[in-house]
Parts: structure tokens; C-alpha cells; sequence
């Protein structure tokens, strides 16, 4: 509370009348600063129903107020839990509110697409992703907030949507081996057999 008084030229005791705790003045900080993200949201995704821009939409709102209020959002990365007495609890449950969105669209997505991803993984995945930008963010390298949205919903759809393990067909039971195979499984097996005897020759010299 002294570092906040002597950076906004308040005194500490006008401090304390007006919000009367640090834990207070936390508390105020996180619930404008997730209030405000879930309204944008909400607004924002109305703009569209495919489900591939709607996830693009959630990372560029993300990512904007993110980069606009970078030393906010390091203050409530690092003071997440230390809302006690009740007041941590309001918090919790506008994050939840933004995360079931999140999950929401991810859901969407697999529906339209016919995907197989856990949608769970796909939402923390994502947030790992926007939520340490003030660590390295430079605009200069970097660029605007579009930009780096518009990279990043590339990463992250293109892992999602492409990174699904592929199903190998398994081969008919009445199609025949090629002459290929068939040399190369006959190789493979003469070479386990020769393993088998020299294991078995070095083991009775040793005993």
C-alpha cells in the first residue's frame, strides 16, 4: 500500500479510507479487470456462429486488453490466490463463467469439424498460451494485438484441427503379402532366431 501511495500521490491513510485493505483494493482490481473481459466477450461473439472465428474472437479480446493493461494483469498473475474471507470466491466464479465459454466454443468446434480432442487440454493449452505475454511481449518484434492474435488462433487451430493422431488401417485378412514384405519379415525373423542361439551359446560359456 505505501508503493501505491507514493505512486498515485495519495496518502496511505486516504488509502485505507477509501478501499480499507489491500485485500480489498485486490479484490476491486480483479473484478473490473474479469467483468470487464467477460462483457467484451460476450458482446464480441455475437458478431458470429462458425465456431472457428468464434475462437478467434476469444483470443483477440484476450489478447487486447491483456497488452493494453500488461502490468495489471502481472499484478493478478501473481496475487491469484490471495483473496481470502469471501471475496476470492466472486472472482472464482466470473473465471469459471469465462472458461465454460471457452470450453464452449472448443465443444462447438469439435462438432463441426467431426474432431477427437480433449477440449479440457485445448482451453488450458490456450491460456497458457495468452496469459504469460507480459513475460516476453515487445511491439516492436512482436506487433499489434491483431497480429499476434492472428498468429497465435494459426498455432493453436492448426494444432487442434491437423494434430489429431491419424488411425492406421489394418490390413485386410484375405490380402496377401507383398514379396517385399514377405523378405523383409523372413530376414527380421532369421535374425531373432541367430540372437536367440548367440544368447544361448555365450550363456553356457559362462557357466
Amino acid at each position: 500500500m505505501r508503493d501505491l501511495s507514493r505512486a498515485s500521490g495519495m496518502s496511505l491513510a486516504g488509502l485505507y479510507h477509501y478501499f480499507g485493505s489491500k485485500e480489498r483494493l485486490l479484490y476491486l482490481i480483479q473484478k473490473q479487470t474479469f467483468t470487464t473481459i467477460l462483457k467484451q466477450l460476450t458482446t464480441r461473439l455475437d458478431e458470429s456462429t462458425e465456431p472457428e472465428q468464434r475462437i478467434r474472437i476469444f483470443i483477440l479480446n484476450h489478447l487486447e486488453y491483456f497488452l493494453v493493461n500488461q502490468q495489471g494483469m502481472k499484478v493478478l498473475s501473481h496475487e491469484d490466490e490471495a483473496l481470502k474471507n469471501g471475496l476470492g470466491s466472486e472472482i472464482a466464479t466470473i473465471k469459471r463463467e469465462y472458461y465454460r465459454i471457452c470450453l464452449g466454443l472448443m465443444e462447438a468446434l469439435k462438432r463441426k469439424r467431426g474432431l477427437d480432442f480433449d477440449a479440457r487440454t485445448a482451453v488450458m493449452s490456450l491460456f497458457g498460451m495468452t496469459n504469460w505475454i507480459y513475460t516476453w511481449y515487445n511491439r516492436r518484434v512482436d506487433g499489434s494485438a491483431e497480429e499476434l492474435a492472428q498468429r497465435m488462433g494459426d498455432i493453436f487451430l492448426r494444432g487442434v484441427i491437423s494434430g489429431q493422431s491419424p488411425r492406421r488401417a489394418a490390413m485386410p485378412s484375405n490380402k496377401k503379402a507383398s514379396p517385399a514384405t514377405k523378405s523383409f519379415e523372413g530376414a527380421r525373423l532369421q535374425a531373432r532366431r541367430n540372437g536367440k542361439s548367440k544368447s544361448k551359446a555365450g550363456f553356457s560359456r559362462r557357466h
